[in-house]
Protein backbone atom coordinates (compact mmCIF):
# COMPACT_ATOMS: atom_id res chain seq x y z
CA UNK A 1 0.00 0.00 0.00
CA UNK A 2 1.34 3.41 -0.99
CA UNK A 3 1.89 5.82 1.89
CA UNK A 4 1.74 9.62 1.90
CA UNK A 5 4.88 11.70 1.95
CA UNK A 6 6.17 11.98 5.54
CA UNK A 7 3.44 9.82 7.11
CA UNK A 8 3.90 10.98 10.70
CA UNK A 9 3.83 14.69 9.80
CA UNK A 10 0.73 13.99 7.70
CA UNK A 11 -0.87 12.21 10.66
CA UNK A 12 -0.14 15.24 12.85
CA UNK A 13 -1.96 17.49 10.37
CA UNK A 14 -4.94 15.14 10.09
CA UNK A 15 -5.24 14.89 13.88
CA UNK A 16 -5.15 18.67 14.24
CA UNK A 17 -7.35 19.62 11.30
CA UNK A 18 -9.95 16.89 10.78
CA UNK A 19 -12.45 14.80 12.72
CA UNK A 20 -11.22 11.55 11.21
CA UNK A 21 -10.92 8.61 13.60
CA UNK A 22 -7.56 7.38 14.82
CA UNK A 23 -8.11 4.18 12.83
CA UNK A 24 -8.74 6.10 9.61
CA UNK A 25 -5.63 8.23 10.05
CA UNK A 26 -3.56 5.19 11.01
CA UNK A 27 -4.69 3.25 7.94
CA UNK A 28 -3.88 6.15 5.62
CA UNK A 29 -0.46 6.86 7.15
CA UNK A 30 0.62 3.25 7.68
CA UNK A 31 0.73 3.63 11.44
CA UNK A 32 -0.83 1.94 14.46
CA UNK A 33 -3.96 3.59 15.84
CA UNK A 34 -2.31 3.76 19.28
CA UNK A 35 0.51 5.83 17.83
CA UNK A 36 -2.02 8.21 16.28
CA UNK A 37 -3.76 8.44 19.64
CA UNK A 38 -0.39 9.20 21.25
CA UNK A 39 0.04 12.05 18.76
CA UNK A 40 -3.37 13.41 19.73
CA UNK A 41 -2.44 13.12 23.42
CA UNK A 42 0.81 15.01 22.88
CA UNK A 43 3.00 12.03 23.76
CA UNK A 44 4.50 11.47 20.29
CA UNK A 45 5.73 13.86 17.58
CA UNK A 46 5.80 16.73 20.07
CA UNK A 47 6.62 19.95 18.23
CA UNK A 48 6.42 18.32 14.80
CA UNK A 49 4.88 20.57 12.15
CA UNK A 50 2.00 18.89 10.36
CA UNK A 51 2.19 18.31 6.62
CA UNK A 52 -0.97 19.28 4.72
CA UNK A 53 -1.84 16.39 2.36
CA UNK A 54 -4.30 18.61 0.49
CA UNK A 55 -1.67 21.24 -0.29
CA UNK A 56 0.79 18.66 -1.60
CA UNK A 57 -1.81 16.91 -3.74
CA UNK A 58 -2.11 13.65 -1.84
CA UNK A 59 -5.71 14.14 -0.68
CA UNK A 60 -8.69 16.25 -1.60
CA UNK A 61 -10.90 18.12 0.83
CA UNK A 62 -13.86 16.20 -0.56
CA UNK A 63 -12.16 12.88 0.22
CA UNK A 64 -11.54 13.93 3.82
CA UNK A 65 -15.14 15.09 4.21
CA UNK A 66 -16.39 11.82 2.72
CA UNK A 67 -14.53 9.80 5.33
CA UNK A 68 -15.41 12.14 8.19
CA UNK A 69 -19.07 11.25 7.62
CA UNK A 70 -18.45 7.51 7.90
CA UNK A 71 -15.69 6.09 10.09
CA UNK A 72 -15.87 2.76 8.26
CA UNK A 73 -14.51 4.39 5.11
CA UNK A 74 -10.80 4.70 4.36
CA UNK A 75 -8.98 7.60 2.75
CA UNK A 76 -7.70 7.04 -0.77
CA UNK A 77 -4.29 8.45 -1.61
CA UNK A 78 -4.02 10.44 -4.83
CA UNK A 79 -1.15 8.92 -6.76
CA UNK A 80 0.72 11.35 -8.97
CA UNK A 81 1.72 10.20 -12.43
CA UNK A 82 5.41 10.20 -11.58
CA UNK A 83 8.05 7.48 -11.76
CA UNK A 84 8.48 5.52 -8.56
CA UNK A 85 11.58 6.22 -6.55
CA UNK A 86 13.87 3.23 -6.66
CA UNK A 87 14.06 1.58 -3.27
CA UNK A 88 17.43 0.98 -1.69
CA UNK A 89 18.59 -2.59 -2.04
CA UNK A 90 19.02 -4.67 1.08
CA UNK A 91 22.43 -4.85 2.62
CA UNK A 92 24.74 -2.65 4.68
CA UNK A 93 24.18 1.07 4.27
CA UNK A 94 27.22 2.89 2.96
CA UNK A 95 28.22 5.77 5.20
CA UNK A 96 30.85 8.32 4.14
CA UNK A 97 33.99 8.16 6.25
CA UNK A 98 33.41 11.71 7.47
CA UNK A 99 30.08 10.69 9.02
CA UNK A 100 31.04 7.36 10.56
CA UNK A 101 32.13 9.00 13.77
CA UNK A 102 28.60 10.38 14.17
CA UNK A 103 26.96 6.97 14.44
CA UNK A 104 27.36 6.56 18.24
CA UNK A 105 25.67 9.96 18.69
CA UNK A 106 22.79 8.83 16.48
CA UNK A 107 22.52 5.52 18.35
CA UNK A 108 22.35 7.35 21.68
CA UNK A 109 19.60 9.60 20.32
CA UNK A 110 17.57 6.68 18.99
CA UNK A 111 17.92 4.74 22.25
CA UNK A 112 16.80 7.81 24.16
CA UNK A 113 13.85 8.89 22.03
CA UNK A 114 12.73 5.71 20.28
CA UNK A 115 13.31 2.60 22.42
CA UNK A 116 10.53 0.92 20.44
CA UNK A 117 13.07 0.41 17.63
CA UNK A 118 14.79 -2.96 17.68
CA UNK A 119 18.57 -3.20 17.43
CA UNK A 120 18.15 -4.75 13.97
CA UNK A 121 16.12 -1.73 12.84
CA UNK A 122 18.75 0.69 14.13
CA UNK A 123 21.42 -1.31 12.29
CA UNK A 124 19.54 -1.02 9.01
CA UNK A 125 18.58 2.61 9.57
CA UNK A 126 22.04 4.06 10.11
CA UNK A 127 24.32 1.22 9.02
CA UNK A 128 25.78 0.19 12.35
CA UNK A 129 26.25 -3.10 14.23
CA UNK A 130 24.57 -4.68 17.24
CA UNK A 131 27.80 -4.72 19.30
CA UNK A 132 28.15 -0.97 18.76
CA UNK A 133 24.55 -0.39 19.85
CA UNK A 134 25.13 -2.54 22.95
CA UNK A 135 28.29 -0.60 23.79
CA UNK A 136 26.49 2.74 23.55
CA UNK A 137 23.56 1.43 25.59
CA UNK A 138 25.83 0.00 28.30
CA UNK A 139 28.18 3.00 28.21
CA UNK A 140 31.14 0.75 27.41
CA UNK A 141 31.81 2.34 24.01
CA UNK A 142 35.46 3.31 23.59
CA UNK A 143 34.48 6.92 22.88
CA UNK A 144 31.73 7.18 25.51
CA UNK A 145 33.24 10.37 26.93
CA UNK A 146 32.45 12.25 23.73
CA UNK A 147 29.04 10.83 22.82
CA UNK A 148 26.24 13.39 22.54
CA UNK A 149 22.74 12.25 21.47
CA UNK A 150 22.04 13.76 18.04
CA UNK A 151 19.31 12.87 15.58
CA UNK A 152 20.32 10.66 12.63
CA UNK A 153 18.32 12.80 10.20
CA UNK A 154 20.19 15.93 11.27
CA UNK A 155 23.46 14.03 10.93
CA UNK A 156 22.56 12.85 7.43
CA UNK A 157 22.66 9.15 8.35
CA UNK A 158 19.09 8.52 7.21
CA UNK A 159 16.13 10.44 5.82
CA UNK A 160 13.11 11.61 7.81
CA UNK A 161 10.93 9.25 5.80
CA UNK A 162 13.15 6.25 6.54
CA UNK A 163 13.04 7.08 10.24
CA UNK A 164 9.25 7.44 10.24
CA UNK A 165 8.80 4.17 8.34
CA UNK A 166 11.02 2.36 10.85
CA UNK A 167 9.03 3.82 13.76
CA UNK A 168 5.72 2.86 12.17
CA UNK A 169 6.96 -0.70 11.69
CA UNK A 170 8.17 -0.85 15.30
CA UNK A 171 4.76 0.27 16.56
CA UNK A 172 2.99 -2.32 14.41
CA UNK A 173 5.24 -4.97 15.92
CA UNK A 174 4.21 -3.96 19.41
CA UNK A 175 6.87 -1.44 20.35
CA UNK A 176 5.74 1.18 22.86
CA UNK A 177 6.95 4.80 22.50
CA UNK A 178 8.74 6.07 25.59
CA UNK A 179 6.92 8.91 27.42
CA UNK A 180 8.80 12.23 27.06
CA UNK A 181 9.68 12.42 30.76
CA UNK A 182 11.25 8.95 30.72
CA UNK A 183 13.19 9.72 27.57
CA UNK A 184 14.55 12.86 29.18
CA UNK A 185 15.96 10.81 32.05
CA UNK A 186 17.60 8.19 29.84
CA UNK A 187 20.46 10.25 28.43
CA UNK A 188 19.82 13.75 29.74
CA UNK A 189 19.77 16.77 27.46
CA UNK A 190 20.50 16.38 23.76
CA UNK A 191 23.69 17.98 22.43
CA UNK A 192 25.00 18.58 25.96
CA UNK A 193 24.23 15.39 27.82
CA UNK A 194 24.99 15.70 31.55
CA UNK A 195 25.85 12.05 32.09
CA UNK A 196 28.30 12.03 29.22
CA UNK A 197 29.68 15.39 30.32
CA UNK A 198 30.55 13.97 33.73
CA UNK A 199 32.36 11.08 32.09
CA UNK A 200 34.29 13.52 29.93
CA UNK A 201 35.42 15.28 33.09
CA UNK A 202 36.52 11.95 34.60
CA UNK A 203 38.41 11.10 31.43
CA UNK A 204 40.46 14.25 31.80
Amino acid sequence: MALPLMPKATAVWLVENTSLSFEQIAAFCGMHSLEVQAIADGEVAVGMVGLDPIANGQLTKAEIERCEKNQDLRLKLLVADLPQVASRSKGPRYTPITKRGDKPDAIAWLLKHHPELSDAQICRLIGTTKPTIAAVRDRTHWNVANIKPRGPVMLGLCSQRELEEALALAIRRGGVPRPPEEAENLYGEDQDDDSYSSEREDAR
